[in-house]
């Protein structure tokens, strides 16, 4: 779940994040040998917010957000429906063709595509992007650049030849990405602007487990996504002795994200530390000084309680497992492969599975 939300937000590590960058995303998954899971599921995602699922049990796309359900009719959604009941063939193909060339037959195995777009409104600078993933790994992406595609492994060089002779498609998927997409990433946008375009203040507190274990920035309840939690000594960014956690989303539909500091209650007491947290959208800092005073713990305490350090964010991550369990085999997907992957996102057109007839048809709005 979290390495999921960390790829469809693609929340980095930089002091600054411009509001005005938007996405449009969709996630397809097929699987094979997980009991209970459905074979292929869809997801589609804007600014990291889901708004469309399709799985193989029930076998119709589906609204996740009331704009969307108010601002589509029948149609469109019958239209999604059709589109992801051919995607769901495809991929099914394409996960048995690529087996073998990993000398496979049982286990578990995931296909996973991810593509979209991204425009700023500032600037107008777009961005497409599509990459495929076979087991966690990268399989092949599309350069939107040279419309070739790239293959990081020998198992997908056959792949990549295949797709590179369907001049056609490749140009009609360039197409998609870089004006399609960004059509309808604008009509969403429109659709939700209520939602999508607002921000929230976090909340922030400083846990701790005891008190040689390492200080935790705890920042919850802000949207949108785009967040750094960092610390600082004395004024200047502190690298060393600090681990960053991933953006988790909340229940809510806020998000949450800790940053530890491995420091020594003598040094910090001797020295001034703080946790700085800057949101997207938001000119003001949101700063917690590391004093005594300011330190959560239950430390010493023999019944621990809602205040515990180490169940605090805990109860929003369960909801969140919960609220995103129509995503889990998505999440199984990407989860593994992006917590793999070496290359990254690339630019991108689009396509879908290995079979003869890959993607054909297959793309959403």
């Amino acid at each position: 779940m979290k390495g999921f939300i960390l790829v469809v937000l693609g929340v980095g590590l930089l002091h600054c994040a411009s509001a005005a960058t938007h996405s449009l995303r969709y996630v397809y998954t097929a699987t094979s040998g997980i009991p209970a899971f459905p074979e292929f599921v869809t997801v589609g995602l804007v600014n990291g917010e889901p708004i469309s699922y399709y799985d193989s049990v029930i076998r119709r796309e589906t609204p996740r957000q009331d704009w969307m359900a108010k601002s589509e009719g029948p149609d469109y959604w019958e239209r999604e429906t059709l589109i992801s009941i051919g995607a769901e063939q495809t991929f099914k193909v394409g996960i048995e063709n690529i087996k073998p060339r990993f000398n496979q037959t049982g286990g578990v195995h995931t296909w996973v595509n991810m593509y979209g777009c991204e425009w700023d409104e500032d600037t107008g600078v777009t961005k497409g992007f599509n990459q495929f993933g076979y087991d966690g790994e990268d399989f092949v992406a599309f350069d939107l650049k040279t419309k070739t595609w790239i293959a990081p492994t020998p198992q997908a060089v056959i792949t990549k030849h295949k797709w590179e002779r369907d001049i056609a498609y490749n140009e009609q998927r360039k197409y998609y990405l870089t004006q399609t997409c960004i059509e309808w990433l604008k009509k969403y946008l429109d659709y939700g602007k209520s939602t999508l375009m607002r921000t929230v203040p976090p909340s922030v507190s400083l846990l701790q487990k005891t008190p040689s274990s390492p200080v935790t920035c705890h920042a919850t309840g802000f949207y949108p996504s785009g967040v750094m939690v960092f610390w600082q000594k004395d004024g200047q960014d502190q690298h060393e002795d600090v681990e960053h956690g991933e953006t988790l989303p909340n229940d809510d539909g806020t998000f949450q994200k800790n940053t530890h500091l491995t420091v020594t209650p003598e040094e910090w007491k001797n020295n001034k530390y703080r946790c700085v947290v800057q949101v997207t959208g938001i000119k003001e800092d949101f700063i917690k000084v590391l004093t005594e005073s300011e330190i959560q713990t239950n430390w010493g305490k023999t019944n621990r309680g809602a205040n515990d350090p180490n169940t605090i964010g805990l109860a929003p991550i369960i909801g969140v497992a919960v609220a995103l369990l129509v995503v889990v085999v998505a999440v199984v997907g990407v989860v593994m492969w992006k917590k793999k992957s070496k290359t990254g996102f690339v630019p991108a057109s689009t396509s879908d599975t290995d079979s003869e007839n890959s993607g054909k048809g297959a793309q959403k709005t």
